[in-house]
């Protein structure tokens, strides 16, 4: 019994210490205002500083956009990307995910050029 206890203390720290620094890449998929879905790719790059999230987001390693208002709270990452074309802004997409270790799964809502509403399903396994 002393032995089971032990595991489950050993598990219960390691998940607590589960750190999400490092390079993420998976699905993307986004449904736009009038509902249709479009499969897509994310990827990116995290870096944990305590309940801080810092580093960048996009749909490849190429296109990159800063993470700003990062947290990590309890296992529920939440951040803002401010997507930009050659300086000019091109929308912004607010993330609400779910990190538990290996996975960040999760939503992102936000709008696009002109405007445009749109959602998107997140799926990313570490890749680094």
């Amino acid at each position: 019994m002393k032995t089971l206890i032990l595991a489950l203390l050993a598990s219960a720290l390691t998940l607590s210490a589960a750190d999400l620094t490092g390079k993420w890449s998976g699905k993307f998929d986004i449904t736009t205002a009038n509902g249709e879905t479009k499969p897509d790719e994310a990827y990116m790059s995290l870096k944990q500083e305590g309940g801080t999230v810092t580093g960048t987001a996009g749909p490849n390693e190429g296109e990159q956009w800063a993470i700003r208002n990062g947290k990590l709270e309890g296992g529920k990452l939440t951040f803002e990307v401010v997507m930009k074309d050659d300086q000019e802004e091109k929308g912004i997409l607010t993330f609400d995910l779910v990190f538990d270790g290996d996975t960040i799964k999760g939503n992102a809502a936000g709008s696009g050029q002109g405007n445009e509403k749109m959602s998107a399903k997140v799926d990313l396994k570490r890749v680094t």
